[in-house]
């Protein structure tokens, strides 16, 4: 099925071909439309649809969307729908990843309770009636220095306990298989894989 994929961040658009395998998926600058969606929802729900809706309305073909990010129960689930722009208001400018990183790290300082778990909202848009929502996290902690090469975001930060790893010490086949945007892409995957 040709999808219409609703960002133009480049480690999603990577991660999104690999998930979503024997479907060709195109970005709205590939395709030469003009689109952007201002993420201003309280919640990953909300700007997921934002995001799908508003790229369907410029297509002609089924739209996938999603809203992702790292929550944190000690922050008060800081960065939440905040994560790509995390520190942004404080600091004046939008922080690059490492900065990002560093920004969260300050806030934890002295923080013993390390749980935190990643949120992917992903939506398959088919139509204004004609949608699918899939929702999914994956548990871990915060550690204190990042590690690891693969991935991107807070990746190098975020330890999985069950795996001895970082999720950027993960290659991404399997990061992919166990992630809360690989299991959401996988759900929305077998109703791509069911439709008619």
């Amino acid at each position: 099925m040709d999808l219409l994929i609703a960002t133009e961040n480049e480690h999603k658009v990577t991660e999104l071909s690999s998930i979503f395998e024997g479907h060709d998926l195109s970005t709205p600058s590939r395709e030469g439309i003009e689109y952007f969606f201002e993420e201003t929802e309280s919640t990953f729900l909300g700007n997921a649809r934002g995001k799908a809706f508003a790229l369907l309305e410029k297509s002609d073909r089924p739209v996938i969307a999603d809203d992702s990010g790292l929550v944190v129960p000690a922050l008060k689930g800081e960065p939440g729908v905040y994560s790509a722009r995390y520190g942004s208001t404080e600091k004046g400018r939008k922080l690059a990843t490492p900065e990002r990183n560093r920004y969260l790290l300050e806030k934890m300082k002295g923080i013993t309770d390390r749980r935190a778990f990643f949120v992917c909202c992903m939506v398959l848009a088919v139509s204004k009636e004609r949608f699918f929502v899939s929702q999914e996290t994956l548990a871990g902690e915060i550690i204190g220095d990042p590690r690891g090469e693969y991935g991107f975001g807070y990746d190098p930060l975020f330890f999985l306990p069950g795996y001895g790893k970082t999720v950027a010490e993960l290659p991404e086949e399997e990061k992919n298989r166990i992630s809360h945007r690989g299991v959401a892409g996988i759900r929305i995957m077998a109703i791509l894989n069911s439709m008619r």
